[in-house]
């Protein structure tokens, strides 16, 4: 048995995830870390929304597993990977949850990186049909 809280979202904590119909790139040190068109878009309470990318579409060449780790009651345990190539900066940059509490159990097998900690996370959107 496990001595972590766990809460449930709700009207006091909100929690959404939606599909993210866009093209989303992540970009460190001019590479591409990951590209998705499968992102989910988390959205807690007043956080900020965070784009959660499968692991297929992350470059996990270029990651290195951490010891670090933290707990969400919401979510449940996070694990965290660095960005080999980002140097300092780029230490747990990345997230995941790999056994998600079953309120965002979407979010397994998915992972979420500090905008602070890579140059960029783009949306880019689709064209609509006829344009280029």
């Amino acid at each position: 048995m496990s001595d972590k809280p766990i809460k449930i979202p709700g009207p006091d904590h909100p929690i959404t995830i939606d599909h993210n119909p866009a093209r989303v790139v992540v970009k460190l040190g001019g590479r591409v870390v990951a590209d998705t068109r499968d992102a989910l878009t988390l959205r807690e309470a007043s956080y900020p929304p965070v784009q959660y990318i499968p692991r297929k579409d992350v470059d996990m060449s270029l990651l290195a597993r951490t010891d670090h780790a933290t707990h969400c009651p919401y979510k449940g345990d996070a694990s965290y990977y660095s960005i080999t190539h980002g140097g300092e900066r780029s230490k747990n940059a990345i997230w995941t949850y790999e056994n998600p509490h079953a309120a965002v159990r979407e979010i397994k097998d998915h992972m979420a990186f500090y905008p602070d900690r890579v140059d960029s996370i783009e949306e880019l959107q689709a064209p609509e049909p006829g344009e280029f």
